[in-house]
């Protein structure tokens, strides 16, 4: 019992007490009975029972204040108070605030819905944890014990941007500690000060430890890809970037460097806090629970070094879009996995700013798509126009390749002495056919990373898929194959069958047998095992790569035929005839010459 609870009860008792002597009536004096032994003791012992009663109360009404100076100080009392909430908010986001602690307890995208349509909760007082602790004189001490006094007002800039400052102060006569928020208008960005105000000798640390743990709600209804992408980022004041991996084990690291940002990073939201300085002892931790409305359990613990008793970060709770994050602070943009470097480079300069700027014009992502590949097709198009003409000198010289794999089939040596004379002499390179091909792999690796990441398709309605951030189920299976799942992705079919026919098609235009004319049947039954549970954008972008560039080809084909490619071929015969090796070709012969003979000998 504390002491409110006691001061209540007493107060209760008298008034009980005066209504019992003023304004009660006089009840009638009843006949004297005689007092009997038992009604004597009992009495006594009622009496004797409530008198312990209000002595325990006391005494431990006695000890609570006791115990709570001994571990808080002069700093008791403000460890006393009643809870309230309060809201920051703005177009986009809005945050709950408690005054005990100054916790951030519930963070709410105003922009989004969960994948049920509910309101998408980033985080909420059940799943996430923070507690800010400072070492007193006596002690460590929780912030999160302390009650504060707020206070909210609202500012305007001279380009009329308004900030909402939310000031929370609890202090006695020795000192004070104020913690603030400050949330402007279109921002994801909360500020967030903290600063102790005399209390010398009291407050004894000269850092602010911070203790984060968060359950990752599930917003998607794709779990195991929101598994695939969630991960606990962090960036160093070096400029290094880095997290833990997306596996389900439990991950654990301790950071010997200072970080200027960590980071709660989900399929597409992010969770974060940016230092203004840098944050230091850093540790982190990540592990995948059973529970399915849950992504990952992460946690970390560091400390915010404190000068002059201040401190400053900033919250981040928003979308993980690209070009916003970019805004917020150095390397901030790498919560967005955008590839590998040779190909990040395809969605960062080039993808990104197509989307930003197609979306202008256009509403549907299906139609926006289908325009960025016209546009990729069209401007890789040369490329297309030279693998299809080197291919092509491939195929009509096919018959000179089969007389020297007669005549030398069992030289190798010797037969590719005579494939490169026979190419010197034809003005035919073998490479002309896969280097352009080659050159435009980076576009079709960089869409593998930037359509399950893309938070521009999240809930997008396309045709008959209600999703295009994730799989497309055109109608489910009573049965679950095994890597390829319980449903049929109608655009991957597509894409499959797509592929095939341009297979097909293609290996009419080269001379590949054997082995590597089935492979090209073979990849892309693997791939549709592969990309059955990936994004239907994904799958409908190379569905319709396939089917442009299969035109592209049709049309090639239409003005290139292989008499002109042979009379082309025939002319550049006639000009080499006394042409001299080149010395790179000399000196490649001569090293498969010196091969030949050390393995002769």
């Amino acid at each position: 019992m504390d002491r409110n609870q006691a001061t209540g009860l007493i107060l209760f008792a008298a008034v009980i007490l005066v209504y019992s002597l003023f304004f009660a009536t006089t009840p009638e004096i009843p006949e004297v009975e005689p007092v009997t032994t038992e009604q004597t003791e009992s009495t006594q012992a009622n009496t004797a029972s409530q008198a312990a009663t209000t002595d325990t109360t006391s005494e431990n009404d006695s000890t609570l204040d006791a115990s709570r100076r001994a571990k808080y100080g002069v700093l008791a009392t403000m460890t006393v108070g009643e809870e309230e909430t309060l809201t920051l908010e703005n177009d986009l986001i809005q945050v709950t605030i408690s005054s005990k602690g100054a916790e951030v307890k519930k963070v709410i995208l105003k922009e989004y819905k969960s994948w049920d349509m509910t309101p998408l909760e980033l985080f909420n007082e059940e799943s996430s944890k923070m507690d800010f602790i400072i070492e007193s004189q006596n002690g460590p001490l929780d912030l999160n014990d302390l009650y504060f006094t707020p206070s909210i007002k609202s500012t305007e800039d001279e380009e009329g941007v308004k900030t909402q400052t939310l000031t929370l102060s609890a202090g006695t006569e020795s000192g004070q500690i104020i913690q603030s928020f400050s949330l402007a208008d279109g921002s994801y960005q909360v500020k967030k000060s903290f600063e102790v105000d005399r209390y010398q000798g009291v407050i004894t640390g000269n850092a602010l430890a911070l203790s984060w743990e968060d359950q990752v709600i599930a917003h998607e209804s794709n779990l195991a890809e929101s598994r695939r992408q969630t991960r606990l980022n962090y960036y160093t004041t070096e400029g290094s970037f880095d997290n833990l991996g997306a596996g389900d084990d439990l991950e654990e690291e301790t950071i010997p460097e200072p970080i200027k940002w960590v980071s709660f990073s989900q399929r597409f939201f992010s969770a974060a806090m940016i230092a203004d300085t840098d944050f230091r002892n850093v540790s982190i931790t990540q592990s995948t629970p059973t529970d399915s409305s849950i992504v990952r359990s992460m946690a970390t613990s560091l400390s915010i070094p404190l000068q002059d008793g201040k401190a400053g970060f900033t919250y981040y709770f928003g979308p993980d879009k690209y070009k916003t994050l970019k805004k917020v602070t150095d390397g901030f943009e790498d919560n967005v996995d955008m590839g590998y470097f040779f190909v990040s480079w395809v969605n960062k300069y080039i993808i990104v700013n197509l989307f930003a700027f197609l979306e202008k014009f256009f509403t549907n992502y299906g139609v926006i798509i289908i325009i960025i590949v016209f546009l990729i097709k069209l401007a890789l198009f040369p490329l297309t126009y030279k693998s299809y003409i080197g291919m092509a000198k491939m195929r009509v010289i096919k018959p000179e390749i089969d007389e020297l794999k007669e005549k030398y089939g069992d030289d190798a040596t010797k037969m590719q002495q005579e494939q490169m004379k026979l190419f010197s002499k034809l003005g035919v390179s073998p490479i002309s056919g896969c280097l352009p091909m080659v050159l435009q792999m980076p576009f079709l690796f960089a869409m593998f990373f930037f359509f399950p990441n893309a938070i521009e398709l999240r809930q997008e309605s396309f045709l008959w898929a209600t999703d295009l951030s994730t799989y497309d189920t055109f109608f489910n299976l009573p049965f679950t194959i095994p890597f390829y799942g319980s449903h049929v992705s109608m655009f991957t079919l597509l894409m499959t069958v797509s592929q095939i026919i341009y297979t097909h098609f293609n290996n009419q235009l080269t001379t590949a047998t054997g082995p590597m004319k089935n492979l090209g049947y073979i990849m892309p039954v693997m791939f549709m095992f592969i990309l059955n549970s990936y994004p239907a954008g994904l799958s409908f972008y190379y569905f319709v790569s396939n089917m442009v560039t299969f035109g592209q080809q049709a049309m090639i084909k239409l003005f290139v035929d292989d008499e002109k490619i042979r009379a082309k071929v025939e002319e550049s015969k006639a000009k080499n005839v006394n042409k001299k090796k080149s010395k790179f070709q000399q000196k490649l012969e001569d090293a498969m010459k010196a091969s030949e003979n050390s393995r002769k000998k």
